[in-house]
């Protein structure tokens, strides 16, 4: 199972670190990939380095929202819509960490959450203050 992520440039909190934690060994994916964004995706790639679950990305070309982790690069950097959308086509499943706890429109994480749900993806979203759908 290949386990995509999305989440806030803004990083995650304890609380949804954790969470991502715990669905991480609970669902034992054989890969994830996430956009190598500043933020959550830093957090997310991390946690599963610590995890020794293999890491790809697959890159936003805005090179200053770049977190240039060590994840294996699938391909050339592209827009975040059309990287997004690749993330989500890619995956199995998408795990999410949105900064705002309801839907929010001309966000790039809920507009990946909302593709994802479109595309009959099973999606988790972590909220900050602990909760998940």
């Amino acid at each position: 199972m290949i386990t995509g992520f999305t989440g806030t440039q803004s990083g995650m909190n304890q609380a949804q670190k954790d969470l991502v934690k715990v669905f991480l060994e609970m669902h034992t994916p054989s890969a994830v990939i996430h956009g190598d964004c500043i933020g959550a995706d830093k957090d997310f790639d991390d946690i599963c380095d610590e995890l020794g679950i293999e890491r790809y990305s697959l890159p936003s070309d805005i090179t200053s929202k770049r977190a240039f982790t060590d994840a294996i690069v699938l391909r050339e950097p592209a827009p975040p819509l059309e990287r997004n959308h690749a993330i989500v086509d890619k995956s199995d499943e998408l795990f999410a960490c949105p900064k705002e706890i309801h839907e929010v429109l001309r966000s790039g994480t809920w507009a990946t959450i909302r593709y994802a749900q479109k595309t009959g993806k099973t999606t988790y979203i972590f909220y900050r203050d602990g909760s998940h759908d």
